[in-house]
């Protein structure tokens, strides 16, 4: 066996993965193959668009149909509040009346459970987004624009003036 000279010698050739992926990237592709992936990614953009157009009308027709029940709610406690103003006029004439004052009770109650709060007046500074000044008296112990006095009670709904205040405030 040592007939067999020593200087063969075997080359082999360096593989990496770059130069796959180079030789794939640079093979010709088949035009039909690539007006298919053309076709695809087109397609793909459309589905998210669509899906995207879908989530946004769904997100608008519950804050639309959030915001027809709020409307019809305020529409309605604007029709009751004429009934609570009914209710202390009563207790102004006949404070010791139980009947009258359980019924005042009953209705701020209501109003609680489904979030009308009273607008705060007497001795608030004029705030012309939550009173209506009806009056202007010379009060030289209240400061300048001050309420001090309320003729009709105010009211919110969460954030949304129901009513303002009609009140006297000071010069």
């Amino acid at each position: 066996m040592d007939d067999m000279p020593d200087d063969k010698e075997v080359k082999v050739e360096e593989v990496s993965i770059d130069s796959v992926k180079e030789s794939e990237t640079a093979m010709p592709t088949d035009p039909k193959i690539a007006e298919m992936e053309t076709q695809i990614a087109d397609l793909n953009d459309k589905y998210l668009r669509t899906a995207a157009e879908l989530e946004n009308t769904r997100r608008r027709a519950a804050l639309d149909a959030e915001s027809r029940a709020r409307t019809r709610a305020m529409s309605v406690m604007e029709k009751i509040l004429p009934i609570m103003d009914a209710v202390q006029a009563a207790l102004k004439h006949t404070p010791d009346d139980e009947g009258i004052k359980s019924l005042a009770r009953a209705i701020e109650s209501v109003f609680q459970d489904v979030g009308i709060t009273k607008i705060e007046t007497v001795g608030t500074p004029l705030n012309p987004a939550l009173h209506n000044a009806i009056q202007v008296v010379d009060a030289p112990d209240s400061a300048s624009n001050t309420v001090v006095e309320e003729m009709q009670a105010g009211y919110m709904f969460g954030d949304n003036v129901l009513r303002t205040a009609m009140v006297v405030v000071a010069k």
